[in-house]
């Protein structure tokens, strides 16, 4: 390879005998050529550059896609526990009111046993015709009935058998006297109410008794607290109705508040 002053001369020269190749460049193909290997330099740069960016975004959108993943599965656990609370809030106010609201419409109805302090207020005091029929829910609150009356056969069952939590306040169903209290092996803390027009009301396995045999009581008057006394598994009330000493079906007679 031979210079020229103002161009370029390229003489070929082959290895093996044979005549000689030369090209002569002038200075104009000499800047053209220069310029385009600068030009082919920097887009082979450009395009090494893009393609180290493209990669690197490529990289960086696999860590954002991975992370969205992520968020995407914390998410559903997070609605999965959204919905299990749900769930549960509701299972809860179910049996809630299964067994009735603390808030109960007949809270103002009831009378407390008297204290037989000076002013305290006369058992009978108000009574009317009538009120001596247990036609009250004997609890403060719904409940929830877990077993029914049922006449004969192995399974008979005298009355109504209605969960309530301990210590809930048993009422008597109408006006009466306090005919029995007393505690046996199969009704545990147990009150009988005589009512008259051959009624009768029983309220078993409570867990304490607030009367006394003779007593008078009036509709709605607390005569007991809620428990599992005797032969039971839960705390409930057994309420019975009698008429002449047969059973009868209270839901005939009272209506389970909602």
């Amino acid at each position: 390879m031979k210079r020229r002053l103002g161009g370029l001369t390229i003489v070929l020269v082959p290895e093996e005998s044979g005549e000689t190749r030369t090209f002569r460049l002038s200075p104009r193909r000499v800047r053209v050529a220069l310029f385009a290997g600068l030009l082919i330099l920097l887009m082979g740069g450009a395009m090494a550059t893009s393609w180290w960016y493209l990669a690197l975004s490529t990289a960086r959108s696999w860590q954002l896609q991975a992370k969205v993943d992520s968020l995407e599965e914390e998410r559903g656990q997070v609605l999965s526990l959204a919905d299990d609370l749900t769930r549960v809030v509701d299972e809860y106010e179910r049996l809630r009111s299964l067994f009735g609201s603390t808030e109960s419409p007949m809270a103002p109805d009831l009378w407390l046993p008297p204290s037989g302090l000076p002013g305290s207020r006369s058992v009978s005091e108000g009574d009317g015709a009538g009120d001596n029929l247990p036609t009250s829910w004997p609890l403060t609150e719904a409940g929830y009935i877990t077993q029914p009356l049922v006449v004969g056969g192995e399974g008979s069952h005298p009355g109504l058998d209605i969960a309530i939590p301990t210590d809930s306040y048993v009422r008597a169903a109408g006006s009466g006297r306090v005919l029995r209290v007393g505690e046996d092996t199969m009704y545990g803390f147990f009150v009988v109410l005589e009512h008259g027009d051959g009624y009768q009301t029983v309220y078993a396995h409570a867990s304490a008794i607030l009367v006394e045999r003779g007593q008078v009581v009036r509709r709605n008057e607390v005569l007991a607290l809620s428990g599992s006394t005797g032969r039971s598994t839960a705390a409930h009330l057994h309420f019975e109705i009698l008429l002449d000493g047969l059973p009868v079906d209270p839901l005939s007679m009272v209506e389970q508040p909602n």
